[in-house]
C-alpha cells in the first residue's frame, strides 16, 4: 500500500469496506479459502503459521500500509498463515474478485504487488539462513534489535518495545522453545542488557545486544 501512487491507493480502498478489529482478533485464518484481502490502515498484526503438533511460528509483523491475504487471492490457494491483531486495528477489507480486478485495471499496482512479494520472499530467505547458521542467542538478539527499530520508543530506561509480543511469540519468531527464550532473557537481564516488567521489555544497552548478536 505505501508504494502505490495516490490514484491507485484511493481506487483500491474505495473497493472495500472499513473494519475495526479488537486486540487478539483474527483477520484471516490459516487454511481457509481466500475470500478477501485486508489493507491495514492503523495498528499492528502478527502473521503466524501453526504445525500439526501445535507449534506456532511467528513469520512477520504487518502494520499500517501493509496488505495481507494478497498471495492467496492471487494464487487461489488456501491461506498459508493466520493474521491476528496485536492491538486495535483499523483496516479495509476487499473481496478477492474486486482486488484482482483492480490489479488488471492498474498494471502499476500489479508490479508493486510483485515487488512486495519479492521483498517478503527475500526476508523469509534471510530468516531461514539465520535459523540454520546462528544460535538461538544470536537469533533472539537480532530479533530484539529489529523490533527496537520497528517497534521501539525511547524512554528514560532505554528503548521500550511496543509490539507486545509474549515470550511464546518471541520463541516462535526465532524457532526456539519458550523455555529457551525465557532462559536467554534472564541472562540478558542479569547482564543489564534488557529489563522486563508488566509494561514490557526495554533494551537498556543496544551496543551490548549488537555484540551478542555478532557472536560475542
Amino acid at each position: 500500500m505505501v508504494r502505490l501512487e495516490h490514484q491507485e491507493r484511493v481506487a483500491l480502498l474505495e473497493l472495500g469496506r472499513p473494519m475495526k478489529y479488537s486486540p487478539r482478533s483474527v483477520l484471516v485464518h490459516q487454511d481457509e479459502p481466500s475470500t478477501h484481502v485486508v489493507v491495514i490502515l492503523a495498528g499492528w498484526t502478527k502473521v503466524t503459521r501453526s504445525t500439526a503438533n501445535g507449534y506456532e511460528a511467528l513469520l512477520a509483523l504487518r502494520g499500517p500500509g501493509d496488505v495481507v491475504g494478497e498471495a492467496s487471492a492471487v494464487s487461489g490457494r488456501p491461506r498459508s498463515a493466520t493474521v491476528t491483531a496485536l492491538g486495535k486495528v483499523e483496516a479495509v477489507t476487499i473481496e478477492s474478485g474486486r482486488f484482482l480486478g483492480h490489479l488488471s485495471e492498474f498494471p502499476a499496482s500489479s508490479r508493486q504487488l510483485l515487488s512486495l512479494i519479492g521483498d517478503r520472499t527475500q526476508d523469509s530467505d534471510r530468516r531461514r539462513v539465520e535459523q540454520g547458521a546462528l544460535g538461538v542467542r544470536q537469533r533472539l538478539s537480532l530479533l530484539l534489535l529489529e523490533l527496537s527499530r520497528t517497534h521501539g520508543v525511547q524512554d528514560a530506561e532505554g528503548v521500550r518495545l511496543t509490539s507486545g509480543l509474549s515470550q511464546h511469540e518471541l520463541a516462535g519468531a526465532v524457532g526456539a522453545s519458550r523455555e529457551a527464550v525465557a532462559r536467554l532473557l534472564k541472562e540478558l537481564r542479569e547482564r543489564d542488557v534488557v529489563r522486563t516488567s508488566r509494561r514490557g521489555l526495554v533494551i537498556v544497552h543496544s551496543d551490548r545486544l549488537r555484540r551478542i548478536a555478532g557472536g560475542e
